[in-house]
């Protein structure tokens, strides 16, 4: 399958974007972008060092700036950092340049996933299930707007959850 536009995969933090990226770059032969290496790469500092030294707005300058550079280059599989969608504008600068896949999985699952990391801010003394649950909450509509399909990872395969994007995809060609 060829795709001539970018695939931006959005969802909280521990939702598989990264893990799904790597495996959608295999099947369809893109490039692939991890925005958060791609902003650590740029300013030579980690994301908790960005967001201690300069804080969040300027975080999500940069998280901007380059999601619209994105959009002027390649095709390409972009794993977008979790909090992307909190400025709408990154949403439009998607939408202009591609399909947005919305990962989810359940606040638990997200725990399981994320709780021996320790470069997630928004995360920081704030480890547990309660806590990304109300996180979630607070974003799932900003994600569910962004969407042009949601896809669950809980008890998936890596394979399965590529294959129920690609078969989105495909969808999309045909009706397009």
């Amino acid at each position: 399958m060829k795709v001539d536009y970018n695939i931006f995969l959005i969802g909280f933090m521990g939702a598989g974007k990264s893990t799904i990226a790597r495996v959608l770059q295999r099947k369809l032969e893109m490039p692939l972008v991890e925005m958060d290496e791609r902003i650590v790469e740029e300013q030579g500092m980690s994301i908790n060092d960005i967001f201690a030294q300069y804080g969040e707005d300027h975080f999500r300058d940069v998280e901007s700036q380059l999601i619209l550079d994105l959009g002027k280059g390649e095709p390409s599989i972009i794993s977008c950092g979790g909090g992307v969608v909190v400025r709408d504008r990154n949403t439009a600068y998607m939408k202009q340049s591609g399909r947005i896949v919305f990962l989810t999985a359940t606040p638990k699952t997200v725990y399981e996933r994320v709780k021996n990391s320790n470069d997630r801010p928004i995360l920081n003394n704030h480890m547990n299930v309660e806590y990304i649950a109300e996180l979630m909450e607070k974003r799932r509509a900003l994600y569910e707007a962004a969407a042009d399909v949601t896809i669950a990872t809980d008890d998936k395969t890596r394979d399965g959850i590529c294959d129920e994007i690609l078969a989105y995809l495909q969808e999309q060609k045909v009706e397009g």
